[in-house]
């Protein structure tokens, strides 16, 4: 699927269809763990497996790339953080600019430093408008970017900045409380901007059960995206899907109606 992951994602989302990342901490990434999952005479995988990070100290991204891309087929698109590696055997990049805060570095500033880099690849680049929610405690995401986000109660905030970053030709909208979040993203917030925006929406943070990760997906998200959760437990991956296929059926039967 080289080349055609943003394709891929809107035409899912035309057709109601929700979709599973799963977060890859290359930190965190047991290998063993997953091995054992993927080899598996029954298991179910993600849509897409993020690969990075809000803070990367053991320089094991390209590893984890290589193994995940040597044992499933699901496209691998990187989640850049501060001092993540690019790795050509990835499929797609997340050109992320943090618009929620006013740090310029992650606005453009980092995103320049990468530009020659990404030029000379064969990544399929995806620009990105990345928010910061609130989630009820201070998160790596939250401290790395020294950025406020933006408060939980604040859906019409979030909505305008949503907007900007489309008038600004970015081409998915991801709010993300932050890994190991207390609270996920307001189930208000995500109505009101999948229902006023139009690009793909992406909700992470603090999603730990199957359960949830429906509620999220009914509530607007295109791509609900856990992280800790999975890599804890790789069994979950079946639980999520089975609860994203549910939400998925409900809204296509809708859309046939409409027809």
């Amino acid at each position: 699927m080289s080349g055609n992951i943003l394709e891929h994602i809107r035409k899912r989302k035309a057709q109601g269809l929700k979709s599973l990342a799963v977060l890859i901490d290359p930190d965190k990434f047991n290998e063993v763990i997953f091995l054992n999952y993927l080899q598996g005479e029954a298991h179910d995988l993600p849509d897409y497996f993020f690969v990075g990070g809000s803070h990367l100290s053991s320089g094991q991204m390209k590893e984890t790339v290589a193994f995940l891309k040597t044992y499933s087929s699901v496209p691998v698109i990187l989640f850049p953080g501060p001092g993540s590696e690019i790795t050509a055997r990835a499929d797609a990049l997340l050109f992320l600019s943090l618009i929620s805060g006013r740090n310029p570095d992650l606005l453009i500033g980092r995103q320049v430093e990468a530009a020659p880099l990404l030029k000379k690849s064969a990544l399929e680049v995806i620009s990105t408008a990345y928010l910061l929610i609130e989630s009820g405690k201070l998160t790596t995401a939250h401290y790395m970017s020294q950025s406020i986000p933006i408060p939980a109660d604040k859906s019409d905030l979030a909505l305008s900045t949503a907007w900007a970053g489309e008038y600004m030709g970015m081409s998915l909208t991801y709010l993300d409380a932050g890994s190991g979040a207390g609270r996920h993203v307001p189930f208000a917030m995500i109505r009101e901007i999948s229902k006023k925006t139009k690009n793909p929406l992406i909700i992470g943070g603090g999603i730990c059960s199957a359960a949830l990760a429906g509620q999220i997906a009914a509530a607007g998200a295109d791509i609900v995206v856990v992280g800790n959760a999975v890599e804890k437990d790789p069994r979950l991956m079946a639980e999520l899907k089975e609860a994203l296929r549910a939400c998925s059926r409900k809204n296509t039967e809708k859309i046939k109606e409409k027809l």
